[in-house]
């Protein structure tokens, strides 16, 4: 007989709204403490002490606009977050700082969230949601430099970009970007051709979340379907159908690859949490605390595996924090 899910380890509370975004930063002084940072539909970012369980920084720099997206870059004192004022905010939070050191303005209306990538010492790449409706706007920063704007051809008919996720094989190798839109598809970009490689139609339905793994060269996505679609990459750069698995209920919101690449989150409109195990899309696990939508879910990238973590975000205002299958 299978083992009864956990409970959560614990519980945040406290952002009084729902809450949207997860990111962990595991770097820093104190490696066995990682540092959460949330952000909500009241736009408030905060930062938990996870050792404490409460809000050691509430950042307020989004006209209180729902946040929907927030990344590290390059170290917990530096934070972007993304919310529905139109703007991306560049944080610095050394020496208990809590201003905005710059910012972009999207002019994009959606909800899609920005991927960052590294691509040196001191530099990214960023990629969002453009102004027109169909394109994707790539920039570096911080310098904040136009890289490419990718347009669907003509006649296309992508519809919006939903969700966006850049990555490269290697140092080495070009960036590359998956971009999953509203028609179902999702396209492989390449960023220095600005033209698109590859496209495979996923989902009949929006594609809300996608994460993907570089060295397998395997992806996942998520709609509003009750179906999980896994994809991956051959040699030629074309995307292809790995296989699909049906879910019980529909509607996926977030969909995360842990950093070992060992398991996978999703969070679902049913209010739960489901694990799955990479390799083969076995059902591990279904985490059922909240009471509403999970919009949200990340893993802590702890080096030692016994201390990682696993954050919900919900609708119904919390955030469980889990400890599971921290040994595989």
């Amino acid at each position: 007989m299978a083992l009864p899910p956990p409970d959560p380890q614990f519980v945040l509370r406290g952002t009084s709204a729902a809450v949207h975004t997860l990111h962990f930063s595991c770097g820093g002084q104190e490696p066995d403490v990682p540092v959460l940072f949330s952000g909500s539909e009241n736009g408030f970012i905060h930062v938990w002490n996870l050792r404490t369980h409460r809000v050691d920084t509430a950042l307020d720099g989004h006209g209180r606009k729902s946040v929907y997206c927030v990344e590290t870059v390059g170290g917990k004192d530096r934070l972007l977050s993304q919310g529905r004022d139109q703007r991306i905010c560049l944080w610095d939070l050394a020496e208990g700082r809590t201003s905005v050191m710059d910012s972009v303005f999207t002019e994009n209306v959606g909800f899609c969230r920005c991927s960052l990538l590294k691509v040196a010492q001191g530099r990214w790449l960023m990629a969002m949601a453009a102004k027109a409706l169909e394109e994707v706007q790539v920039l570096e920063l911080p310098s904040k430099t136009s890289v490419c704007t990718l347009k669907p051809e003509v006649g296309a008919k992508l519809g919006m970009p939903m969700c966006l996720k850049l990555w490269q094989l290697n140092s080495a190798s070009q960036p590359l970007l998956l971009a999953g839109y509203e028609d179902g598809s999702v396209v492989l970009w390449n960023l220095s051709m600005g033209k698109a490689l590859s496209q495979l139609v996923c989902h009949q339905e929006p594609v809300m979340s996608l994460d993907f793994d570089s060295e397998k060269t395997k992806g996942i996505s998520g709609s509003s379907e009750k179906v999980l679609s896994i994809w991956s990459l051959n040699e030629q750069q074309n995307l292809q159908v790995y296989k699909t698995h049906q879910l019980v209920n529909a509607g996926i919101s977030d969909i995360t690859i842990r950093p070992d690449k060992k398991i996978l989150a999703t969070g679902g409109w049913d209010h739960r949490i489901r694990i799955f195990g990479w390799k083969k899309l076995k059902p591990l696990a279904v985490l059922d605390y909240h009471t509403a939508t999970v919009h949200c879910v990340s893993f802590s990238d702890h080096k030692n595996p016994g201390e990682r973590l696993l954050a919900a975000g919900s609708k119904d205002h919390r955030i469980s924090i889990w400890s599971i299958y921290t040994q595989t």
